[in-house]
């Protein structure tokens, strides 16, 4: 009789347990489901902001990009743009330069607010870049970078790129020797 009621005790135990688990494990799908579904709309909404980059769609970018937007990137450290208006002047002189451009998203990879990418730019350097760079080749760069978004925009980038890889395309690097 004692043993009956020790497994009975035992089987109780065990029911509790699996009942405990089995709501754990629909809590966590639940939690990853809403999870995964606003990284889904984070990237949906950053490959959106890639096209109307890409495109030169200023009015667009208003969508996707928010007004207070910062960017920061290694490669171009002395370039500050802390604002959407800036950033639109960036893109604006980048396709005067590089006007027939081919921007291409490789990988999207989101976590919270966060929205890693890995992209492609391809395009040929068609006019003058600043007074030290003449129109050459044709530049194909795999650039990287992190968006930050908040409230359904893009508010923060980090970003970045081998300018070495860009020099030596357009034919600019290795220095020509000083005679």
């Amino acid at each position: 009789m004692k043993n009956l009621s020790l497994y009975q005790n035992y089987q109780s135990t065990h029911i509790l347990i699996l009942f405990f688990l089995i709501g754990s494990f629909s809590l966590m799908v639940s939690c990853s489901n809403s999870l995964d579904s606003q990284a889904q709309k984070n990237k949906e909404i950053v490959k959106k902001s890639f096209e109307v980059v890409g495109d030169g769609d200023y009015e667009g970018m208003d969508a996707y990009i928010a007004s207070n937007y910062i960017r920061h990137c290694q490669a171009t450290p002395d370039l500050v743009i802390e604002s959407l208006d800036a950033f639109k002047e960036f893109i604006r002189k980048d396709r005067e330069t590089f006007p027939d451009q081919k921007l291409e998203v490789v990988m999207l990879v989101a976590e919270g607010d966060l929205v890693a990418f890995w992209g492609r730019y391809k395009v040929p350097q068609m006019n003058q870049m600043r007074a030290a760079f003449p129109p050459t080749y044709l530049v194909d760069l795999d650039f990287s970078g992190v968006h930050r978004l908040e409230n359904g925009k893009v508010v923060e980038t980090w970003v970045t790129w081998d300018n070495v890889t860009v020099l030596t395309q357009l034919g600019l690097y290795p220095p020509k020797p000083v005679e």
